[in-house]
């Protein structure tokens, strides 16, 4: 039964033996595990999967072979799934979106928490209750200017909240960017030294010297030559930038090629008070934002990358973030990356024409004193021209 499923691995370029693929049959024979898709896929990947490098493609390539196969979704009893099932969408025209109401972020947590308390059914279609398809602030798939999202997906990209567990996937370095452009674009910022041990061949120096030592041998070495840039890239990951994966993948693996000197870190939407480095450990393995700032000297390039939509709640007010209630607003920890960093841009992914109909992308824009590109070839010019300078 799973013959082409070891096959559709095998297709991804992930190095599964026969060996490994026998140990997960005699896993499932001996019944290791519970009937469930979740289990399947850790038990799966724990005996496939030597290398946690091949765990995206793995992800990758067991969507494709299990399409259609919905793993159980968990609300710890919070929401019950069948409230959130979407069964209709209501179509609004321009006049009557503008005419809905704005709690505001304090009213609209408060309100979230009066509805958890009184409801006891499930709704479609409502201006009120938590449901799905209407003008209600809280639910999924329908319409409202400030809401909290539960369930479901995006859509209208208006969530000041959004209440769901999600998993965000480290970027592949492996990804080969249609890249040779990108690299060349990267180029531009560069400044080599000949630094370190004297281990490289000077050809040049060796030919004179063995001229001059009338033809005996004479053979010089010196340090090999670098590029001596000093890169902190920081990634938005999950959310809107799912949009924006391939793109950034090509980013991220030029980047590690072009730049030895490079270090990066993984935020959602804005950065606040910690970053992280590995996306399935997000959650256990923090780097406090404070420790990154002080770590890297004031002469290190600062590159964000990231489509800076976001509520406007996410950057200017404490408490903001869709994930937590940070203490402090996304802005201020903007501003001091800035202060600690003067040599730094903002790199976009999403189309440029797009920029002028979000409001959080015109705020990032203005802390980032305009500094905001394009992620093409001629934006990536510009950002890198704007770093040499």
């Amino acid at each position: 039964m799973l013959i082409d499923f070891f096959f559709t691995l095998k297709d991804a370029k992930i190095p599964v033996s026969i060996k490994e693929f026998l140990t997960l049959l005699e896993a499932m024979q001996k019944n290791v595990i519970a009937p469930s898709m979740d289990d399947f896929y850790y038990l799966s990947r724990l005996t496939m999967v030597k290398d946690e490098a091949h765990y995206d493609k793995f992800d990758r390539a067991f969507a494709q072979y299990f399409k259609g196969i919905n793993a159980a979704f968990d609300t710890n009893g919070a929401i019950p799934l069948d409230w959130l099932v979407k069964r209709m969408q209501r179509e609004l025209s321009e006049e009557q979106k503008a005419q809905l109401e704005k709690f505001g972020y304090d009213k609209l947590m408060d309100r979230l928490a009066e509805l958890l308390k009184e409801q006891k059914e499930r709704h479609e279609g409502g201006s009120k209750w938590i449901g799905t398809g209407g003008t209600s602030p809280f639910g999924n798939g329908g319409t409202n200017p400030e809401g909290v999202r539960i369930g479901g997906k995006g859509g209208n990209r208006t969530a000041v909240k959004v209440w769901e567990a999600r998993a965000y996937k480290d970027y592949d370095t492996e990804r080969e960017l249609g890249t040779r452009n990108i690299k060349v674009a990267l180029r531009r910022l560069r400044k080599f030294a000949r630094e370190g041990a004297e281990d490289e061949l000077a050809l040049d120096a060796t030919i004179r010297a063995t001229a001059n030592n009338a033809g005996f041998l004479d053979i010089k070495m010196r340090p090999e030559r670098r590029n001596k840039v000093k890169v902190l890239m920081l990634f938005d990951v999950g959310g809107t930038m799912d949009d924006h994966i391939e793109r950034t993948e090509e980013l991220f693996s030029a980047s590690k090629t072009e730049f030895k000197n490079m270090e990066f870190f993984y935020f959602h939407n804005c950065v606040y008070d910690y970053m992280w480095k590995n996306n399935r450990r997000r959650n256990s393995e923090r780097f406090p934002t404070w420790d990154i700032l002080r770590k890297y000297p004031p002469d290190t390039k600062l590159i964000f990358v990231g489509d800076a939509t976001m509520s406007p709640y996410e950057i200017l007010q404490p408490g903001g973030s869709v994930e937590y209630n940070n203490e402090e607003a996304g802005a201020a920890w903007l501003a001091r990356f800035t202060a600690a960093f003067p040599k730094f841009v903002w790199l976009n992914p999403e189309p440029e024409q797009l920029w002028q109909y979000r409001q959080s992308v015109a705020i990032i824009r203005q802390l980032m004193n305009n500094r905001m590109y394009g992620l093409t070839i001629s934006g990536l010019e510009q950002a890198m021209r704007t770093l040499s300078k």
